[in-house]
């Protein structure tokens, strides 16, 4: 294959990968992919399969390339594409091709970002090894300066972890499950606490002695190994919490033919939209984990938004004044978000809200607030709206 081809066979399936993309549900679906120029270099007939927008931190839109130094591993992971002994041709690119191929997207500014990961050939040191080059050639040798995301492999040394975290602006560690019983099923010779855990641990300790460092997240298989949404959140709060995740993904299974979970039903993408909604919540809404409303199987309702969930059980029969409430308060109400939240604040310093007109003007999606909120000491009448 030549190099163009490479790109495009793994490209296909680095959806899989949720990195900096948000999707039409906010969750991990790429968006329409940057058209590929394939007179400009790499040859005619090229797909784009492997360029994809990302949303940067601050909001930024950036052109990513999304890749793997090979394609080709070892680990026998029961629902991954590039699992050892599944019939496919891999693609292994050396640190030299990658680096070079990439300046060269990057020049023609077709890319302006690189997310690279890897399968796992000859251990997680050596491998890591390799993407460490990589980087390395971009910084030095072509002097690149832009967005670089880099997973660390299973079983990455403390300095490989430094190092990467030098070169890099975003890090990565894919937990895939919960805990170590639901990992067995998923990855059965990946050592969930020594392998996955240690590193997202050891990452927050480097930032910590060195007082930067760019930011890490992970990634969880959902409903791939029978766990229950409670459990996934337990574990994704305590490393929010322990590791200062800057980002949780969450992946919703999808069958790959020729795995030993070809034949298992897909996850429904509302599952995956519901942990994500609930990881905002954590994150940014000032929620605690027992906020959150589970079902009798641990999972969290599909019909319900975990938002409308809790002010079901807690502002229906105590609703909220609009006109005082402070603003942790008010976040607690569907249909106030971050931005809404400093909007209300400040138009009460020059006037009172008193009907459902005055917070649509706000942006307050003003028929999920109604419910559960006072203006000026009267419940709105509203129309009950479609959760």
């Amino acid at each position: 294959m030549d190099t163009l081809e490479k790109l495009a066979s793994i490209g296909q399936l680095m959806m899989l990968e949720p990195a900096e993309e948000v999707g039409s549900l906010g969750a991990s679906a790429p968006l329409p992919r940057t058209a590929f120029d394939a007179t400009a270099g790499c040859g005619a007939g090229a797909d784009d399969h492997f360029v994809h927008h990302a949303i940067m931190p601050g909001g930024k839109r950036i052109a990513l390339l999304k890749t793997l130094q090979t394609s080709a591993c070892e680990r026998d992971c029961t629902y991954c594409p590039f699992r050892a002994g599944r019939d496919f041709r891999r693609a292994t690119f050396t640190p030299d091709e990658m680096a070079r191929v990439f300046s060269e997207m990057a020049q023609r500014k077709q890319v302006e970002g690189i997310f690279l990961s890897s399968g796992i050939a000859g251990g997680g040191i050596r491998t890591q090894d390799k993407i460490i080059a990589t980087a390395e050639l971009l910084r030095r040798k072509y002097e690149f300066r832009g967005y670089i995301h880099l997973k660390v492999m299973p079983g990455a040394e403390a300095d490989q972890i430094r190092r990467a975290m030098q070169l890099a602006n975003r890090v990565s560690v894919n937990l895939e499950a919960p805990n170590t019983r639901r990992l067995a099923q998923l990855a059965p010779h990946k050592v969930f606490l020594e392998e996955l855990v240690r590193p997202l641990r050891m990452i927050e300790s480097i930032r910590r002695e060195q007082g930067f460092g760019p930011g890490s997240t992970t990634q969880f298989v959902v409903g791939g190994a029978d766990e229950s949404d409670r459990e996934i959140l337990v574990t994704a709060f305590q490393l929010i919490r322990e590791a200062r995740l800057s980002r949780v993904y969450f992946s919703a299974f999808h069958p790959i033919p020729d795995t030993p979970l070809e034949n298992r039903a897909p996850t429904l993408p509302l599952r995956e939209h519901r942990l994500y909604q609930s990881d905002f919540l954590l994150r940014q809404y000032g929620f605690r984990f027992d906020d959150l409303v589970f079902d009798g199987g641990g999972n969290l309702p599909l019909d319900t938004d975990p938002k409308v969930a809790w002010a079901q059980r807690h502002l229906a029969h105590a609703p909220v004044e609009l006109n005082r409430a402070g603003r942790s308060e008010l976040l607690r109400v569907p249909g106030i978000g971050l931005k809404t939240v400093d909007v209300i604040l400040r138009e009460r310093h020059t006037g009172r809200l008193r009907e459902l007109t005055d917070l649509r003007k706000l942006g307050v999606i003003a028929t999920r607030a109604a419910p559960f909120i006072l203006l000026d000491g009267r419940r709105p009448a509203y129309q009950m709206p479609l959760w």
